[in-house]
């Protein structure tokens, strides 16, 4: 049994190690770094173009802004902080900055709320461009959450650490529920072990067994029984979607920190949108006007008035004093009021620290996508609980980790995996599965699930007529060689992303251009490698040799396997990308990444990719001899006329 005081420690000493990590990272691509340099590591976005700027909720200024130079990568995205800068002849001006935190990001556009009450004059000139900052604040909560885990002493959480730990015994009422029909049994099951649980209930999701749905019907009930209750994820996107469903519920939720999405769904769940419906929000208008007025009144007078003048300036600014402590009154009834008709609390894990939740407490904190947060990070929503739900999948991607060896260390192991492993009696797995069929689903089943997962009846209907579900064209012999990008670093094969357009576009006409947007049919293409996913994407968007992907272009994506956590798309294909004679795959080797990709196809599956370099590894060779099984092996020799 390990000494769970002294794990926490080594997770402490390994957090630090990744925040100098990462900081290190940070200011090697940022400090003495030329504008040009920054570009290419995917830091800096310049030029940009305003694009629109707007008030929008909570008196707050939101921004759209475009790059206008796309061929670098972007480490750009929701709830990071960002600056602005106008440059001079191509140096980045100092003076002119101002500082705002991302709300949504898509490929070349970015919606940013500006910490500033106007629009400065510089933003308007064509020498615009904005940086991404370093998050500190996020270390300084994660460390502060582990002090106080190590710290607890004679409280719920002390109870709670050493249960998921597994130092102590995770305990449950046997009470028995009626199973909703609208449920599975093993779904069902969860709902009960969440409802039974007094410390904690663990829901390990496979992809399309319904974690979610399952996630949100225990919401449901724990309202309904009038228990407090906060929802966290990792991401802003994973938040938002828990928001949406529980709103499409009539459940009243209160979405804190940044919206990632500005959907008028999330965006009214917000506490800035809610107190601006509020119906004392007026009044507070008015009082913010009277101040703005008294201190312009206040400012006309000049510095070498006489007595009556100063007396008359005291008077504005104790009217000033008078009017804030009257508005700072009525914004913390106005925030009170909406508090206690919030039912479900949602924020991310580090966003749990707000200052909003201070001194609040919660019978239940449910916590989805638990696999991918941090431990320090899933602890951050746990000092507030009671009681822990964790929901999530330790077979799919892990936390982001700067630091190889601190991953290596211990740091990749999440608290969601520690509790599934050390109290198994507290976890439920989910095992029927609706997105794929069999044939799609059935490596992954016997690779990381024991075999356990069946496929829903629905799934036999998830097939593209006379196409096999699941095929592996295999280009060793071809001559297609990765390169390495000189400015990222990242892998690319110019020849296999050749051919994997030509296979899609075949492809889609032989299954039916008709069909697909008759249907609604969704495409997806990963590359494991960002140099690849560029490739492809200008190959297929900015060139006219596939003509059906461009009819097609609003139905296709293309992006890394990271891009595609959590979705699911009809068409599925994948350009394994690495074909070298030393058998290197780099980070392909990590099976859980891999699990990701092979899970998303609904319908067809397409894997192109070298086996003489892939099957050195065990479980790419495992894959090939279930796709030559399965009859879908074919050799790139067949389609090279």
């Amino acid at each position: 049994m390990p000494n769970i005081e002294a794990e926490l420690k080594q997770g402490l000493k390994l957090l630090k190690l990744e925040w100098q990590e990462d900081l290190s990272q940070y200011q090697k691509k940022f400090l003495n770094t030329s504008l040009a340099e920054k570009k290419k590591e995917g830091i800096t976005w310049h030029p940009i173009q305003l694009k629109k700027s707007k008030i929008g909720m909570g008196e707050r200024l939101l921004v759209e802004v475009e790059r206008m130079d796309s061929k670098y990568p972007s480490s750009f995205s929701s709830g990071k902080s960002v600056s602005f800068f106008s440059t001079q002849e191509g140096y980045q001006s100092t003076e002119n900055r101002v500082n705002g935190v991302i709300n949504q990001v898509n490929k070349d556009t970015m919606v940013v709320t500006l910490q500033a009450d106007e629009l400065p004059d510089w933003m308007d000139s064509n020498r615009l461009g904005v940086d991404l900052l370093f998050d500190e604040a996020s270390y300084r909560e994660m460390e502060f959450a582990l002090k106080k885990v190590i710290a607890a002493d004679n409280s719920r959480l002390k109870e709670l650490r050493e249960i998921l730990l597994g130092e102590g015994k995770a305990h449950f009422s046997e009470k028995k529920r009626a199973a909703i029909s609208e449920l599975n049994d093993s779904q069902n099951q969860a709902c009960e072990l969440i409802a039974n649980a007094k410390d904690v209930a663990v829901v390990h999701g496979p992809p399309g067994t319904g974690k979610t749905t399952t996630l949100i019907e225990a919401i449901q009930e724990a309202v309904i029984s009038n228990q407090s209750i906060l929802v966290c994820a990792p991401s802003n996107a994973a938040v938002d979607l828990l928001v949406e469903k529980l709103t499409d519920r009539g459940i009243q939720t209160l979405r804190l920190g940044h919206p990632a999405r500005v959907e008028e769904k999330i965006l009214n769940q917000t506490l800035d949108a809610k107190t601006a419906f509020h119906d004392s929000y007026r009044d507070l208008k008015k009082l913010r006007k009277e101040v703005n007025q008294y201190l312009n009144l206040a400012k006309q007078y000049k510095r070498n008035f006489g007595p009556e003048e100063r007396a008359q300036r005291k008077l504005m600014y104790g009217e000033v004093s008078r009017i804030r402590e009257e508005a700072k009154g009525l914004e913390g009834y106005i925030q009170f009021d909406i508090f206690q008709r919030t039912q479900v609390f949602a924020t991310t894990l580090v966003g749990a620290s707000s200052y909003h939740l201070k001194g609040m407490t919660f019978d239940v904190v449910f916590i989805d996508e638990a696999a991918q947060g941090l431990e320090a990070a899933t602890w951050i929503p746990i000092l507030k609980a009671k009681k822990v739900v964790f929901a999530g999948d330790h077979f799919q991607l892990p936390p982001t980790i700067k630091s190889l060896q601190v991953a290596k260390d211990g740091l990749a192991q999440t608290l969601f995996e520690k509790t599934i492993l050390r109290n198994p009696q507290a976890a439920q797995l989910l095992d029927l599965q609706y997105r794929m069929p069999e044939v799609i689903m059935g490596f992954s089943n016997e690779w990381f699930y024991q075999g356990k997962l069946k496929a829903a009846e629905n799934t036999k209907t998830h097939q593209f007529q006379e196409e096999l579900p699941m095929e592996w064209i295999d280009t060793a012999g071809s001559g297609y060689s990765e390169q390495v990008e000189s400015e990222s670093l990242s892998t690319f094969n110019p020849e296999e992303a050749k051919f994997a357009c030509t296979h899609l576009n075949h492809l889609i006409k032989s299954i039916g251009i008709a069909h697909f947007k008759e249907a609604g049919w969704t495409i997806g293409l990963i590359a494991p490698y960002g140099a690849q996913v560029r490739l492809i994407r200008s190959l297929i968007f900015e060139s006219f040799d596939f003509p059906n992907l461009k009819t097609l272009r609003d139905q296709i994506t293309i992006d890394t396997v990271d891009g595609f956590q959590g979705q699911e798309r009809d068409l599925m294909l994948i350009s394994l990308t690495r074909s070298n004679d030393r058998g290197e795959i780099g980070f392909l080797s990590e099976a859980r990444r891999m699990n990701v990709a092979l899970t998303r196809a609904k319908r067809k599956l397409v894997l192109i990719g070298d086996s003489s370099t892939l099957a050195v590894h065990p479980f790419f060779d495992s894959l090939l001899g279930y796709v030559e099984e399965k009859g879908g092996y074919r050799s790139v020799w067949e389609f090279l006329h």
